[in-house]
């Protein structure tokens, strides 16, 4: 029997980086997955470089007959018995294929806490054909009861975070040697797709803001994305390009983050922010939105500072705030750290995912150790 992981991501992104330190957890612990990724992708090397049972699968669209019938036959194959759908493109094409394959159990992870689609394939994609879908957060829960779905079938798993990165030594002028900042420049820094709903527009409205009050503040983006020109085309316009610096796509996120003072989320739209568990991670001040499910990670003056989705103004003032309390920033930085080492490991993501497989295979009437061979008695697992 096997289990099966299908994310058909082409970037390196949250959801990416999740499904990876997923399937990673299940291997470890010797459960037999096997991962199903877009060939070439950064997933895929990651995946490959970690000895992960890898099956090397181009899916096109939501649609793609062919990957349907080449992922149902390897399903038959290795006798798979759970399918496990990261995103829309392999929740769509997975779903179908394991339809054809009959695998008994299936369930599909929503990130985004984006409205669902009313239209008939999004129904079927996230009701009938699931046994159930792991949201990873509260706020994403929300979203998905007022699209329809029954509260039963949503399980709240959060992400979780791999700390092994953020336990070695980096020094803090890593981005001030390569950028040239002073000593006495005030890093804040957003990690994030450059998409519409991550909000960048108006953390650069915030950085127009700013600049009145000081210069010395420089605001740094890491990540790629649709909007990477128009953003460009803004910080001139905003007269802003002293202060912001883009980065791209970057591999070396710990050693940034470690040479931050801030780290700021501007998103009007967000799922669960797990950048904000790595800033967290670093014992980094977070500035962020109240938005989706961002509350469940920053408590309000407790572990960052809250502020209302797309309002500038309102996102200058609290970064102003912690430039100008450093005492405070500190502790905000130490509170976050603590929290995310208590609630948001891998390790405790992997367990509760478990967790839900074998209430499912109980449910469906399969032994759990057929899906997940463990010596553990199968009573500790009903509900």
């Amino acid at each position: 029997m096997s289990l099966f992981h299908i994310d058909a991501g082409k970037e390196w992104r949250g959801g990416q980086r999740q499904s990876f330190f997923l399937v990673r957890e299940l291997a470890k612990k010797g459960y037999p997955v096997q991962f199903i990724v877009q060939p070439g992708s950064p997933l895929y090397q990651s995946a490959t470089e970690a000895k992960l049972p890898v099956i090397s699968q181009k899916i096109r669209a939501e649609i793609d007959p062919a990957a349907v019938l080449r992922i149902a036959l390897a399903m038959k194959r290795k006798k798979c018995v759970l399918a496990h759908f990261h995103d829309a493109h392999s929740a769509a094409v997975g779903s179908m294929a394991a339809s054809l394959a009959k695998v008994p159990i299936r369930v599909i992870t929503r990130r985004v806490d984006f409205p669902l689609k009313k239209n008939l394939f999004s129904r079927r994609k996230y009701n009938k054909d699931v046994d159930a879908v792991i949201a990873i957060s509260e706020g994403v829960k929300k979203v998905l009861v007022e699209g329809g779905l029954e509260r039963g079938l949503i399980e709240v798993i959060p992400s979780g975070i791999d700390f092994s990165p953020f336990e070695k030594t980096y020094s803090s002028d890593y981005l001030r040697q390569e950028l040239s900042f002073s000593s006495d420049d005030y890093l804040v820094g957003i990690v994030a797709h450059l998409a519409d709903h991550k909000g960048h527009k108006y953390l650069i409205q915030a950085t127009k803001i700013l600049k009145e009050y000081s210069p010395k503040i420089k605001v740094i983006i890491v990540g790629e994305g649709p909007l990477r020109m128009e953003l460009d085309k803004q910080t001139k316009e905003s007269e802003v390009e002293d202060m912001v610096f883009f980065l791209g796509f970057r591999k070396d996120i710990p050693q940034i983050l470690f040479s931050l003072d801030l780290f700021v989320l501007s998103s009007y739209l967000e799922g669960l922010g797990s950048s904000i568990l790595d800033a967290m991670a670093c014992r980094l001040p977070v500035v962020a939105t109240r938005t989706g499910g961002i509350p469940e990670l920053v408590a309000h003056r407790k572990t960052g500072l809250l502020v209302p989705p797309t309002d500038p103004s309102a996102l200058a003032r609290a970064i102003l705030k912690l430039y100008n309390d450093r005492e405070l920033a500190f502790r905000l930085g130490q509170k976050g750290y603590d929290v995310v080492h208590k609630k948001f490991s891998v390790e405790s993501r992997a367990d509760k995912v478990i967790l839900l497989y074998k209430r499912l295979a109980l449910k469906k009437g399969i032994s759990p150790t057929l899906v997940l061979p463990e010596k553990k008695k199968i009573d500790e697992y009903r509900d």
